[in-house]
């Protein structure tokens, strides 16, 4: 019979290994299962820092094995626009349940991705098409792999076991705050195209959605266009997963000017933030804090009416170009499973509203875009980020030299006033909320923090309307889904979104077959 242990407390340091052995004893010396359900870091107390388990184990073997999905017979075309979390993970249930999907991505799968990245950080030439933004895996492949969610999807857990299966650490099933690591993300990807193509669905890489047919307001074609050759084709499909990211700025604009229901929404922009690791650790447990993790923090500031908040923190990593459009520089953050790079960094965002940039459906896109053309000038037209020390920041001066944190944007950085970049609201309420959250996490306020231009991929700045049957207001068979959408922030939420979407589909079209 399986039992529950909870609230186990256990030292720092080779903790699993404790606990494996304490759970053991109280099994009366014999161990036949054993699992890890949660663990979590209680460091309220930087002199008594410890680690809280809870756990289920027997002295006899049990078993785990979950009966398979039931699947639909003779299933329907879909086709899948999109193959970030979203999509992926819409993808992958759809297969579970007997379809053999079509996976539709403007970028290219995960290893050419790579390759033009690197192109991009080293040699600053940009592919509008396959970038940190668009490919294999969307955003999220360039990226600390968090895992952790506010929302409470019930799918949420499935998003764990399946990132599980296919390769990504077992210990994200029970961790309090998982993550995967961008490098540890890759070869999960592969083994997740894999089992996708294994069961008939077919991956079509460089090939952009370029619009639709429909007939009786509902949806009847997809239609692509080869983002090289420029040749057009459609696939007649019985539904369309819309799964598109949040940067997909040409595809909002296609599928408004096709009478695509949407609405502008609010978002936020910023900086990255880089202080060192170490000293980001230290801050939050002390003198152990080599015995533990790269810290980690979540910081808002109300001090300003607007307000600031951390986003997306990545300890031990690098902050990477981002852009996704000619002449616009935007940053974003990237860890790997290790986390032990020097710095850690995080974006810090001002929250903006409508009457900031209009009312317009695509005022808030074009208020980015402006934005980051305005930091690809003060980079020096090349893709070189604005940066500025916050110490110089703080006082509207040009910075002239790094102190102890060196910057890790890999195009390189400018020094420039990053007060001429942001607007002014954003400037004002950073230059409040800096010293504030300091209050909270001692030394986030040095001079030395290197703060890089500019974050503005926050959110997707429009949503596509869809009903309680998860359709298009505007066309039947269409299923926006996920960040860029406007239905979820972050890769499990997005992925969750994409399999209700999965489970919506099975079971209308279940339904129908009855």
């Amino acid at each position: 019979m399986i039992k529950r242990i909870d609230n186990l407390k256990i030292p720092v340091g080779n903790e699993d290994g404790k606990l494996y052995e304490l759970v053991k004893k109280k099994a009366g010396g014999r161990l036949g299962y054993f699992k890890i359900i949660k663990k979590s870091l209680d460091a309220r107390s930087k002199d008594n820092i410890f680690w809280l388990y809870s756990v289920a184990y027997s002295a006899e073997k049990e078993s785990e094995n979950k009966p398979p999905l039931e699947k639909i017979e003779n299933a329907p075309r879909v086709c899948v626009i999109g193959s970030g979390p979203a999509g992926l993970f819409c993808a992958v249930r759809l297969c579970e349940r007997g379809y053999s999907p079509i996976i539709l991505e403007r970028g290219r799968n995960v290893d050419e991705r790579i390759e033009r990245v690197n192109t991009f950080f080293s040699k600053r030439i940009l592919d509008e098409n396959c970038n940190v933004q668009f490919g294999e895996g969307g955003a999220g492949t360039f990226s600390d792999g968090k895992l952790n969610t506010q929302t409470k999807d019930g799918f949420n857990r499935d998003v764990l076991e399946i990132f599980a299966r296919f390769g990504a650490p077992e210990e994200i099933l029970y961790l309090n705050k998982p993550h995967i690591g961008s490098d540890k993300l890759k070869p999960v990807l592969r083994n997740i195209r894999a089992y996708i193509e294994s069961c008939g669905g077919k991956f079509l890489f460089g090939k952009k959605f370029s619009g639709f047919s429909s007939e009786n307001g509902e949806l009847r074609t997809v239609k692509y266009e080869d983002v090289e050759s420029g040749e057009c084709d459609e696939i007649p499909v019985s539904a369309a997963v819309l799964a598109v990211g949040h940067s997909a700025r040409d595809t909002f604009e296609m599928l408004a000017a096709n009478g695509i229901a949407m609405e502008p929404r609010d978002f936020a922009v910023g900086v990255r933030a880089e202080h060192l690791s170490e000293s980001i650790s230290f801050a939050q447990y002390g003198k152990n804090y080599k015995l533990l993790p790269a810290a980690d923090y979540k910081l808002v500031s109300h001090a300003h009416e607007r307000t600031v908040f951390t986003f997306c923190m990545c300890p031990g990593g690098v902050v990477i170009p981002a852009a996704s459009e000619r002449g616009g520089v935007v940053v974003n953050g990237m860890s790997d499973y290790a986390r032990n790079a020097r710095n850690s960094n995080s974006a810090l965002m001002v929250q903006l509203n409508r009457g900031d940039f209009g009312e317009g459906l695509f005022d808030g896109m074009n208020f980015q875009r402006k934005i980051e053309r305005l930091a690809y000038e003060a980079g020096g037209k090349n893709y070189c980020a604005p940066c500025q020390l916050f110490g110089d920041f703080a006082k509207n001066r040009i910075s002239e030299r790094f102190g102890e944190v060196q910057p890790t944007y890999a195009a390189g950085v400018t020094f420039a006033p990053l007060g001429e970049v942001l607007p002014k609201v954003a400037v004002e309420a950073l230059k409040v909320a800096i010293p504030d959250m300091d209050k909270k996490l001692k030394g986030f306020a040095t001079p030395d923090c290197v703060l890089t231009g500019v974050e503005t991929r926050f959110t997707s700045p429009v949503r596509i309307l869809r009903g309680a049957d998860r359709q298009s207001v505007s066309l039947k068979n269409l299923y926006p889904c996920g960040e860029g959408s406007g239905y979820s922030g972050g890769i499990t939420s997005s992925a969750a979104d994409g399999i209700r979407t999965a489970e919506y589909l099975y079971g209308m079209h279940r339904e129908n077959n009855h």
